[in-house]
Parts: C-alpha cells; sequence; structure tokens
C-alpha cells in the first residue's frame, strides 16, 4: 500500500503511472525529480511538458532523447558536476543561465532533473526560491526535504552566498505579470522585445 503513495493512474483506469523518484511541484507548470526512466514515460505525458532542464554534464540516454523528439519536448542542458568534494563547487554562472531558462515562461511546463532530484536540483530550486524572496531557513529547509541525510554543506553555502541581487540586475528585461495555467499566478517572464532566446540542445 504504501507504495502506492507514489503512484496514480490515468483517467481511463489503464495502467499506473509511475513519477520519476523524488518527482514533486516547485510550482504551477515547473517541476522536479530524478532522471526519468522509461517506467516513467507515461506519468511525464500527463505533465504536457514543453521543456526539460538537465543538469548533469552525461549525454542525455538516446531513448529518453527520441521520447523528448517524439513528444516535442526541448531539451536544455547545464553540466554540472556531481562531485561531493569540498574542492568542487557549483559554478554560480551555470546555475544563473539556468535560471534564465526556468524563469522564462514560455518553456514552462517544465521538468528541472538532475540523477536523484536531491543536490544539482535543489540548488537550482532553492536559488529560484532566494528570486521568489523566500527566507534562506525555507530555502534550506526545502533543500534538506529533498536531500535527507545526504544534505551537502557546500551546497548550503552555496545557497547562501547565491547573488540574487546581482541576477535581477543583470534581468532587468524581466518583468512580473499574471499569467497562468487556468489561474492567476505572479510569474517571471521576459520582455518578447529585449529578449535574446537561450540556446536549446537538441538533435536532429
Amino acid at each position: 500500500m504504501d507504495s502506492m503513495l507514489d503512484e496514480r493512474r490515468d483517467g481511463s483506469g489503464g495502467d499506473t503511472l509511475v513519477p520519476p523518484v523524488n518527482f514533486s511541484m516547485v510550482e504551477e507548470g515547473v517541476y522536479r525529480s530524478g532522471f526519468p526512466r522509461a517506467s516513467n514515460f507515461a506519468f511525464i505525458e500527463t505533465l504536457n511538458l514543453r521543456s526539460i532542464i538537465y543538469l548533469c554534464p552525461e549525454p542525455y540516454p538516446e531513448e529518453n532523447m527520441k521520447y523528448l523528439q517524439s513528444r516535442n519536448i526541448q531539451l536544455f542542458q547545464f553540466g554540472i558536476e556531481g562531485k561531493t568534494e569540498p574542492s568542487v563547487s557549483i559554478s554560480e554562472n551555470t546555475i544563473t543561465d539556468a535560471l534564465k531558462v526556468l524563469i522564462d515562461v514560455r518553456n514552462h511546463p517544465v521538468l528541472i532533473h538532475c540523477k536523484r532530484g536531491k543536490h544539482r536540483t535543489g540548488c537550482l530550486v532553492g536559488c529560484f526560491r532566494k528570486l521568489q524572496n523566500w527566507c534562506l531557513s525555507s530555502v534550506f529547509e526545502e533543500y534538506r526535504s529533498f536531500a535527507g541525510v545526504k544534505s551537502r554543506v557546500t551546497d548550503l553555502r552555496f545557497l547562501e552566498s547565491f547573488d540574487v541581487a546581482a541576477l535581477r540586475h543583470n534581468l532587468y528585461s524581466i518583468i512580473y505579470q499574471y499569467q497562468g495555467y487556468g489561474s492567476k499566478k505572479r510569474r517571471l517572464l521576459y520582455k518578447e522585445e529585449t529578449l535574446q532566446k537561450p540556446p536549446r540542445i537538441t538533435s536532429n
């Protein structure tokens, strides 16, 4: 019975839909998880994704890439090493580039994932929360809720030091507006006239 807490059935009464490990909604139109497997594709289908933000340096598996291409889902890859050594830190520039994709609502619905949906995904979501003016204690609490006993001090230090003010300054073309999927929700959106589309990682 406990395993059913992480599963749900489609509306037709067909096969059970199994989400990727550590799947959760960040906010409407923004999701996070560990690496999706083929067994998760039916569940992913229900999200109606426009894009995926992939935070690992390894090439995207061919099976997953074919699935994205068949559904016209764009893949944005930002290679962040998953090392645990204190000397290996996350690049602030890489996180900033990923945030630019994440906050552009034209890429929504979007799924953020790394390998297990804990550390790299947690850092990107944590920086997104800081951009949403969450207090640091709440950012840490959310990070720990996914990382659990494997929470990394280096990640927490990165989240604490990440300069949101500088990001807001660099993204002066972003405006707040009410735009959502069936509900009024404050979101961040690039002004069309000043936006330069970030590079998309695609295959022919």
